[in-house]
């Protein structure tokens, strides 16, 4: 008996900390956003639990009246997370499959009991002391990572798939006229190495424009280290913006710098540039390797003369051809046969006793 060909039925478990999509800076809630979405599109019943002032084309549980950090109350994030968990699984058998975007792992001893498969995305790094034990514990459980790096410090996990993120092919309208500044998008942070980015700018004589957040866990190094560089000639603090305006905000630099200094799961601003047709200049850090295609959508660089170096050069790149390498390797259709494709490969039988 061949394969039915059957829709979905798919549980997107999102964190809470952000709305879905997020309606500032917020990079796992926007992925699982663009997912959800094309999902939808592609005919799968999805059922999306995420804070209740998410927007959705699928059937919303909503666990919050709002996101967690825009909450003035202050929310547990913990009993949050935990109600949104038994939600979940007391609905488990309306599902072919659940798909939960987690990092804390706060899930898997109820995915290990589940009759229904669990699918796992992380997100975050992989570095950090313990995580090593927790994976290994549940080693029989799927795990999909967002770049081949990000798997490095679990190389034992219970590893399913590399899925790269994607980005809906109508949301940016590119720019094909190399712009008169550089731009930062983000998180002020120290890993972000935007200290890098103004040191660049400047030595290279270009404007440099930062659109990004400060965490409050983050406030002491923005005040002390990037504060005293804003009243510098040619730098600008946007702070944060939305997908509405980072079109405009990206189409309009010459580049967008991307001087890390961690292992970086994917970094999602570097394919909104793409999507822009704005090049990329980026520390050989985490993902980097795999998501820039050097010489077409930018270049890779091991310090910041090697950066000042490709201001220049990052001019000539054609933009045109940035977006189509885009086009071709980070859209959210391509993201989402990807899924599709791994969930049938562990819920597809429950597909077929429901044909």
């Amino acid at each position: 008996m061949g394969v039915v060909e059957k829709s979905l039925r798919i549980a997107q478990i999102a964190p809470l900390f952000e709305s879905v999509p997020p309606q500032l800076y917020g990079g796992t809630e926007r992925v699982v956003s663009y997912l959800t979405e094309a999902l939808v599109r592609q005919g799968h019943q999805v059922t999306l639990f995420a804070s209740g002032d998410s927007r959705t084309t699928a059937e919303l549980v909503p666990v919050c009246d709002r996101a967690i950090r825009l909450d003035t109350r202050h929310p547990d994030p913990g009993a949050l997370h935990l109600l949104m968990l038994e939600k979940v699984f007391q609905s488990a058998s309306s599902f072919d499959v659940i798909h939960c975007h987690l990092d804390s792992g706060a899930h898997l001893p109820l995915a290990r009991r589940s009759r229904v498969p669990v699918i796992t995305t992380l997100h975050g790094r992989l570095d950090v002391a313990g995580l090593d034990s927790l994976y290994a514990e549940f080693s029989d459980m799927p795990l999909v990572s967002i770049s081949d790096s990000q798997r490095r410090p679990l190389p034992h996990a219970g590893w399913a798939a590399t899925i790269h993120h994607g980005l809906p092919t109508a949301l940016h309208r590119p720019s094909f006229t190399p712009g008169n500044y550089l731009a930062f998008l983000g998180r002020v942070s120290p890993e972000k190495g935007l200290e890098h980015a103004i040191s660049i700018a400047q030595r290279a004589n270009m404007p440099l424009k930062i659109a990004a957040k400060v965490d409050r866990a983050d406030e002491h190094y923005f005040r002390t280290h990037i504060e005293p560089l804003l009243g510098e000639r040619g730098v600008e603090f946007v702070g944060e913006i939305n997908d509405a305006n980072k079109g405009s905000f990206l189409g309009g630099a010459a580049a967008l710098l991307f001087p890390i200094k961690w292992p970086e799961p994917f970094g999602l601003a570097m394919i909104e540039a793409m999507a822009c047709g704005t090049p990329v200049i980026a520390f050989r850090c985490g993902s980097v390797p795999e998501v820039v295609d050097e010489g077409v959508t930018g270049f890779i660089v091991e310090n910041e003369d090697q950066a000042v170096e490709c201001v220049e050069r990052v001019k000539q790149l054609d933009r045109q051809a940035c977006r189509s390498r885009f086009e071709d390797r980070f859209s959210d259709e391509r993201q989402a046969r990807e899924y599709v494709n791994l969930f049938m490969r562990y819920g597809g039988a429950r597909c077929q006793l429901r044909a």
